[in-house]
């Protein structure tokens, strides 16, 4: 698998590697079953909301330690705002790119962040708790968030999600079209389970791909 130097040098020797002791705010996300951890924390000035001290540990490979690497690199001195408008994109960007299917890794270390930023509102009071009913838009959202790994594009963008729908119960249903030969297809099924079983008052899912 090609990497790029950054990705390569951000692995062999990663920035703001390491748990903050004075952190006031942190986040994990992703799963090591599944092959992919991140847990950012975060030191946040309370008085100009700007991001003075960051730090990460991430389980998983080389794409997934580079992209945490850049992602802490990219948030350090900005505010929370500035912080949450970073994309995955621009992310992969700034490493010079990704192989398509380790772009889900970028993805991983955006939401992470955006969690950590989240917590810190949430504990100061910034925003409100999200305590709005499980429904399809919310699992709309956490499907654009999943890759195909062959092209490194979100599901809903390729339009390979044909059907998501939610019951009253709490019951979730997707159907995404993969072809049966795909090696990719088990991968994704995994992914879009682990994804949606985070989401709140989720009690089934049933993926048919």
């Amino acid at each position: 698998m090609q990497y790029s130097q950054k990705v390569l040098d951000h692995f062999m020797k990663p920035h703001n590697l390491g748990k903050l002791e004075k952190a006031n705010a942190e986040a994990t996300e992703g799963s090591p079953a599944c092959g992919d951890q991140v847990s950012i924390w975060l030191n946040v000035n309370e008085k100009t909301k700007i991001i003075e001290d960051i730090g990460f540990l991430s389980y998983g490979c080389a794409s997934n330690i580079a992209t945490a690497s850049i992602i802490t690199d990219m948030a350090k001195g900005k505010t929370i705002e500035e912080a949450k408008a970073i994309s995955w994109k621009e992310a992969a960007a700034e490493l010079d790119g990704l192989p398509p299917v380790k772009m889900h890794c970028s993805v991983l270390a955006v939401d992470t962040l955006r969690k950590a930023i989240k917590n810190y509102e949430l504990a100061h009071h910034l925003i409100k708790a999200d305590k709005g009913a499980l429904n399809k838009e919310m699992v709309l959202a956490e499907l654009a968030k999943i890759l195909y790994p062959k092209v490194g594009e979100d599901l809903i963008s390729l339009k390979m999600v044909k059907y998501a729908g939610v019951s009253e119960d709490g019951n979730v249903t997707v159907d995404v079209e993969i072809p049966k030969f795909d090696k990719f297809r088990e991968n994704v099924a995994e992914e879009i389970r682990e994804h949606l079983e985070k989401l709140p008052g989720v009690k089934d899912i049933t993926i048919n791909i």
